[in-house]
């Protein structure tokens, strides 16, 4: 069993670096981590975080992150988002960028890649035959390199898709032989560029985005880093542009300039 003065010290590390608050989880991070401590012949938690911190290779730090995230997510989730976005935030987007046709849309908790997969085809069935004049490609990362290969894999099975439209899933996936799993098709594949990112980085963008799904993300940090994070979502979208946050989340109001649209989405 990890000891009081060791999960401090997990605690503070993925604190400190990923912004990611597990100090009330104590139990969930020694059972997560005792099997892979062991299979890697470590003798303690404190002997494991020493490897973490002198990995040059960061190998052993994103099998921690890998570990320590939680990455539950599904097709269709919350999906009024998705109903609002093709409703009203792209007949504005495509309003306004009639000249460039070029849209950044940014998906900063991407997971195993159900919540991009579905933006990049809400976006394919807005624009249908004038997609090809449009740059839709989707930005989607997520800390976890583990679940980015589930995403670029695109590999599902039939349960999965089961709240999906028909007609989507005869347009954007192809079944595998055997007949209970599908893969994502190359064509929507390619509108969705996955990499992996810390959110409590500096964020690398030249252009501000237009729109940025941040759902289910910030239940792990605490007000203070969540308040950070927040300004410089802020910071990045470009005026009018649009947050979708998960919908049992909320934003301190008093703290934010963002407008609310309705609860889970605001505006620049």
């Amino acid at each position: 069993m990890i000891k009081d003065d060791e999960f401090i010290r997990i605690a503070s590390y993925m604190k400190q670096r990923y912004g990611i608050d597990l100090y009330q989880k104590k139990v969930i991070v020694n059972g997560r981590l005792e099997n892979y401590l062991k299979r890697g012949g470590w003798k303690t938690f404190d002997e494991f975080m020493n490897a973490v911190e002198h990995d040059k290779t960061g190998n052993q730090e994103k099998m921690l992150v890998n570990f320590l995230t939680t990455n539950h997510t599904y097709f269709m989730r919350e999906f009024e988002h998705f109903d609002f976005f093709k409703s009203q935030v792209l007949p504005w987007l495509k309003q306004k960028e009639a000249g460039r046709k070029d849209l950044r849309i940014w998906c900063g908790a991407a997971s195993s890649g159900e919540e991009p997969y579905m933006i990049a085809m809400v976006l394919a069935d807005f624009f249908g035959m004038e997609r090809g004049q449009w740059d839709t490609k989707v930005l989607a990362t997520d800390i976890s390199t583990k679940v980015l290969q589930k995403a670029m894999a695109g590999i599902y099975t039939d349960e999965q898709l089961k709240n999906i439209p028909e007609q989507w899933k005869k347009h954007f996936f192809n079944k595998l032989a055997g007949g209970t799993q599908y893969q994502v098709k190359q064509e929507l594949k390619d509108e969705v560029i996955f990499r992996q990112f810390n959110l409590m980085d500096p964020f690398p963008f030249k252009r501000k985005m237009h729109t940025i799904f941040l759902r289910n993300v910030m239940i792990y940090f605490d007000e203070k880093t969540k308040r950070e994070l927040v300004q410089k979502v802020y910071d990045a979208l470009e005026p009018g542009g649009y947050l979708f946050i998960g919908t049992t989340e909320t934003l301190d109001r008093s703290s934010t300039a963002f407008h609310i649209i309705q609860p889970s989405i605001f505006r620049k």
